[in-house]
């Protein structure tokens, strides 16, 4: 797209955004007031590259960068913050290590991200190196290192921003569930304290004046702790509000991440927003101060990028970046490996059982490890693959995650419970499995819902026998809270999960699935 038709796109985008806008500036402009913006993206998961299909709704980096200047063009008091989740997710991401995500950052000018449970994925060294290039600061108010009982030495515990003369602190919250949502070797060596209790100290020193910043005129949580809304009374849940952090005195906005959610209400007098996934919107906080900068009003509110799509033209600077990589990787992402005759949907719905996705990729999984049962986290897939040609850059989308398959022995037992812990599961969404038909209670309590499992013989699993297991390094050791324990004879494959599907998509050149839910509701009928 040339220049002029840029300035064009700018100015009508920018006429929109001050109709948006008007009325705050019109009270700034009548009551001496000042107003700060806050925009903010969370759960980008390196969706670099935008989706042109018909109903795509990722917007691509250059598109997201436009938006956001478009916004510091109507307001130059505007802070850019992150949620967490920036990096891990896509190829171009995934095999860059999140390095044109730095350079779109750096672009947008984020200030501030909070620290989400897939930074971790691929160790601390990127999270150092993440904010030098992007010109950003983690900030981890709530992550201890256990070695030396201190705040991690890689993140700040908060940060003091100041425009117009308004001191904003943004402390940074990262849910503790980080635990366990990803690798758990990989943040063995950090504490992620609660987060109500973390909050009320920081915010108690901020609001004390005994920060070397000193007085400071507004607090906002910047969290990668989710949020849900409901659509009809706007009723806002989730852990933002279950954690006690919408209880917290001093704090005047709560940033919201994690749930990829579009939320934008308020709780105890304190607005909160979160801003979808993937780029796909941008959360506001408009901050209105008074002439002595006491915090009169906070407006939150959400910008669905997605439904305006077709107006907003890319970034000449963020093409340039985009280019750069994509004219690398290129061979590699969109390398036709198969074909699939139909959508295979993977749609993560509380009671929806077992995905297409999900039950293709799991019986590919079983059939490769020769064993009984397969069993595989439901967050190990992240999107539906298309009808159509299916490229190598589409399969990193669907499973992005470096997870290994691994074999053992499972006691029958044991293997209920790993089962029970992914029914109906709102947090961590369905097991997917492979091999046995699973007949349960959805009116049971949760981890006694399974009334029977059904090998695929037709024999029913009993709870004293062995049966042979493959799963993924990630569930094995603890990830999602699945539990393995008295697992025999286990065996690292090493092999990672996304490139045995990719083997065998290039093999046998389709994808295709003749699909059966294997969650049943109700009891089974006798067997031998």
């Amino acid at each position: 797209m040339n220049k002029r038709q840029n300035i064009v796109s700018l100015f009508l985008s920018l006429i929109m955004i001050f109709m948006i806008v008007s009325p705050i500036s019109v009270l700034a402009q009548t009551k001496e007031t000042k107003v700060i913006d806050i925009i903010t993206i969370n759960d980008f998961h390196g969706k670099l590259t935008e989706d042109t299909s018909e109903n795509g709704k990722d917007m691509g980096m250059s598109k997201i960068i436009n938006a956001v200047k478009q916004y510091k063009v109507a307001n130059p008091n505007t802070i850019v913050l992150s949620g967490g989740d920036n990096y891990q997710g896509s190829a171009m991401s995934n095999l860059t290590y999140g390095a044109p995500v730095s350079e779109m950052y750096k672009e947008m000018g984020v200030t501030a991200s909070v620290v989400g449970n897939h930074e971790f994925d691929w160790g601390i060294q990127w999270l150092k190196k993440w904010a030098k290039d992007g010109k950003f600061d983690f900030i981890g108010t709530n992550i201890v290192d256990k070695r030396t009982n201190q705040i991690v030495d890689w993140a700040i515990p908060y940060k003091v921003i100041e425009l117009d003369g308004v001191k904003i602190a943004i402390i940074g919250l990262t849910t503790p569930k980080t635990a366990y949502k990803t690798l758990p070797i990989n943040v063995e060596n950090y504490i992620f304290e609660p987060i109500k209790e973390s909050a009320e100290k920081w915010v108690k020193y901020l609001r004390s004046g005994e920060a070397p910043e000193g007085k400071i005129d507004s607090v906002i949580a910047l969290t990668h702790v989710g949020s849900f809304q409901d659509e009809e009374s706007g009723e806002i849940s989730g852990e933002v509000v279950e954690s006690g952090l919408t209880e917290v005195e001093g704090i005047d906005a709560i940033i919201s991440g994690d749930s990829h959610q579009i939320v934008a209400g308020v709780v105890n007098n304190i607005p909160i927003v979160q801003a979808n996934k993937y780029g796909r919107a941008l959360g506001k906080l408009s901050l209105i101060f008074d002439d002595e900068n006491n915090l009169v009003k906070v407006k939150p509110e959400v910008d669905v990028l997605s439904d305006r799509k077709s107006e907003l033209v890319s970034d000449n600077q963020g093409d340039a970046i985009y280019a750069k990589y994509y004219e690398e990787l290129e061979p590699i992402i969109n390398e036709v490996i198969g074909k699939a005759d139909k959508e295979l949907s993977h749609e993560r719905v509380t009671n929806g059982g077992v995905t297409e996705v999900g039950k293709w990729s799991i019986d590919i999984i079983r059939e490769y490890a020769g064993t009984q049962i397969a069993v595989i986290n439901e967050g190990a897939f992240r999107t539906s693959i298309p009808a159509g040609d299916i490229t190598f850059g589409r399969l990193y989308d669907v499973l992005p995650f470096d997870n290994t398959l691994v074999k053992m022995k499972l006691k029958g037992s044991q293997l209920k419970k790993v089962i029970e812990n992914g029914i109906m599961n709102k947090e961590i969404g369905w097991v997917q499995i492979s091999g046995a038909k699973v007949y349960y209670d959805p009116e049971a309590e949760f981890g006694n819902r399974v009334t029977e499992i059904i090998l695929e013989d037709g024999t029913k699993v009993e709870m004293d026998k062995f049966y042979s297991v493959a799963t993924s390094d990630f569930m094995l050791l603890g990830g999602d809270k699945y539990d393995f324990e008295g697992a025999k004879n286990i065996v690292s494959t090493k092999k990672i999960i996304r490139d045995l599907l990719a083997e065998y998509i290039r093999e046998t050149k389709e994808v295709k699935i003749d699909f059966e839910q294997p969650f049943i509701k109700g009891k089974a009928p006798k067997v031998k």
